[in-house]
């Protein structure tokens, strides 16, 4: 049975990062900013319709029955509520697990505002990003997420050893944590490809379980 780990689909964050999201200087504090984040922050009508997508091509991949998670971000939570609407009682099911990156009071911060706020944690955000650790009560991606990743890898593991698809809605930091622990690579080098281009909103990675071990088996992407 499938593991199939998807990246959210566009939010209005993705769309207008810069403009939007991302003021120098930022207009609100470090709570607000997660706050906002993990609360407000929707689809764009790009991300419905690649949500729409979702609902096209997901009921074949999954089969019947799968056990679907999402993280407590809204735009997770939207995307499988619009690209799986007719699941079972009980799913999707919300956790943690699949939360994006917690940057703490750096969250929305520009990279200027960053390092003069806090220039002790420029070197590591520049050259080891994998290993920097958000100010004000965030996580490090090679820590915090890594470790999240690997408890939902292993309750995927279960689930999938009781012969049931899992479907998985998360964000590009989890995913890369994800990525990282099944395919057996390293955090750099996972990094070093997203520099080169990002994982797409809405894209679905496709995991299969045998010995124990998970394989990648390929990668859907939406045409929208």
């Amino acid at each position: 049975m499938p593991l199939l780990v998807i990246r959210h689909a566009e939010s209005v964050e993705n769309a207008d990062k810069y403009n939007g999201f991302y003021q120098d200087p930022r207009p609100y504090s470090g709570t607000a900013a997660h706050a906002i984040s993990r609360t407000i922050v929707g689809l764009t009508p790009r991300g419905f319709r690649q949500a729409q997508w979702l609902a096209e091509v997901l009921p074949q991949l999954a089969g019947p029955g799968p056990h679907v998670y999402t993280s407590t971000y809204r735009r997770a939570i939207d995307t499988a509520a619009i690209a799986l609407p007719n699941l079972r009682d009980g799913w999707p099911r919300r956790t943690a697990l699949l939360d994006e990156q917690h940057y703490g009071d750096a969250t929305y911060m520009t990279k200027r505002e960053l390092y003069d706020s806090y220039p002790a944690l420029a070197e590591d955000r520049r050259l080891r990003k994998h290993i920097w650790t958000a100010p004000g009560g965030g996580e490090s991606l090679a820590e915090g997420v890594l470790k999240r990743a690997a408890e939902f890898a292993t309750l995927a593991q279960a689930e999938l050893q009781g012969a049931c698809t899992v479907v998985a809605f998360t964000h590009q930091t989890a995913a890369v944590a994800l990525r990282s622990l099944l395919e057996l690579r390293t955090l750099p080098e996972i990094l070093a490809e997203e520099r080169k281009g990002k994982m797409p909103n809405a894209v679905i990675l496709h995991y299969e379980l045998h010995d124990d071990r998970f394989t990648r088996t390929g990668t859907t992407t939406p045409p929208i």
